[in-house]
């Protein structure tokens, strides 16, 4: 292996890719006071399709490739609980937005705007959050303890899962 290139390389692209939208969340969340009714809809309405088609598709791709193949390799069964348990709360969290969006269409208040803007806020910090947690901890170790061929089998089935998903 080169000092350059790390056998997940492809898997830390992909992160940077959903990074750029992750960063909108934030950015929707930071304009939501100033945009009028149909600004805000229109931009929660791009959030949650962005969660629902790429990030949530990602992270059950995560569950059945990556966590499985990180437990084996520390030799520890559960040892992604914690990064599963992201997952449901960033489901939990686009749930929310859903509900929020269409109370937002039918009765929009300063209220509503209010908590979709913190829930942006906290939806941008948890999937951030749970990126470095893999990049800085699951990565690394993959790297380091998979041979080559292993890691790039990971990458070419999570690129096959994420097509079905």
């Amino acid at each position: 292996m080169s000092d350059t290139l790390r056998p997940t390389d492809p898997l830390r692209a992909r992160h940077r890719e959903l990074v750029a939208q992750v960063d909108e969340l934030r950015m929707a969340a930071a304009g939501a006071a100033a945009l009028d009714r149909g600004g805000v809809h229109s931009r929660v309405a791009r959030a949650i399709a962005f969660l629902d088609g790429a990030l949530l598709p990602h992270a059950r791709v995560e569950e059945t490739t990556l966590y499985p193949l990180v437990e084996a390799t520390l030799g520890s069964p559960g040892a992604t609980a914690t990064m599963r348990r992201d997952h449901v709360e960033i489901a939990r969290m686009t749930e929310a937005l859903r509900f929020l969006e269409a109370r937002l269409r039918h009765s929009p208040t300063r209220e509503t705007i209010e908590s979709i803007r913190r829930l942006l806020y906290g939806l941008h910090a948890v999937v951030m959050l749970h990126f470095a947690k893999e990049e800085e901890l699951y990565l690394p170790l993959l790297d380091r303890e998979l041979p080559e061929d292993a890691a790039a089998s990971l990458v070419a089935e999570m690129r096959e899962r994420s097509e079905v998903a």
